[in-house]
């Protein structure tokens, strides 16, 4: 099987104030490695979706700007095995 190159599907909801959908994506892009960016939302309630090789440095980000809920991580390498991810 051909290895991904980021294999974690990385899905959160931020709860806070003030939250900027165009900052968050700007720092995501700027700050993580990983692909198939999505921020989505407005100045209270933001998703991202993200796949990255390192999850938890996304959820850190995250509860740093708000309260992280709905998180999900998936292992998308081992999906594409046919295993659950």
């Amino acid at each position: 099987m051909e290895q991904l190159e980021f294999k974690f599907d990385t899905q959160l909801l931020i709860d806070g104030h003030d939250l900027d959908e165009d900052k968050i994506n700007d720092y995501i892009t700027e700050h993580f490695k990983g692909d198939c960016l999505l921020v989505v939302g407005d100045d209270t309630l933001i998703k991202i979706h993200f796949h990255t090789n390192e999850p938890w440095q996304i959820l850190e980000y995250g509860q740093s700007i708000g309260d992280i809920y709905d998180v999900v991580v998936e292992n998308m390498q081992r999906q594409e095995e046919g295993l659950k991810g």
